[in-house]
């Protein structure tokens, strides 16, 4: 007898109860570009002897170091904000992706950590579990 679902394929199931799903794997991919973008960057900046913490204020490799990693922290958060919208059923989690490319993900994702608090502390205090779907790689 089979214990997994009818529509999905070993092979998922396998994935799965080994924790590597697609989304894992987005992330990891993250993981490197963000290593790899940044630290090329600074490299870049010890090889020219640059002043890193000055080059913030002009220009330079540390600036497009700061911009590598601000960028791949911000498309992991814009990942994280929609899956987690969706998976406690939270509407309009891509509004605040967009909120985000209009004014500062220094600002929406923070906004987004705090409605989500709430959403998750009303449903404990409801005795609902706040694990909507724990399946999000469909």
């Amino acid at each position: 007898m089979s214990t997994q679902p009818r529509d999905e394929h070993p092979s998922d199931a396998r994935a799965r109860a080994g924790g590597w799903t697609t989304l894992v794997f987005v992330y990891l991919a993250l993981a490197v570009v963000g290593l790899i973008g940044t630290l090329a960057w600074n490299i870049r900046a010890v090889f020219e002897a640059r002043s890193f913490i000055g080059d913030w204020t002009m220009s330079g490799p540390a600036v497009s170091s700061l911009t590598t990693d601000l960028l791949i922290a911000a498309i992991a958060g814009s990942i994280l904000i929609i899956v987690e919208a969706r998976r406690l059923g939270m509407r309009a989690g891509w509004a605040y992706v967009v909120l985000g490319l209009v004014t500062a993900f220094a600002f929406a994702f923070p906004l987004f950590l705090a409605v989500r608090e709430r959403r998750l502390v009303r449903a404990r205090s409801n005795g609902v579990s706040s694990e909507v779907s724990t399946d999000l790689s469909s």
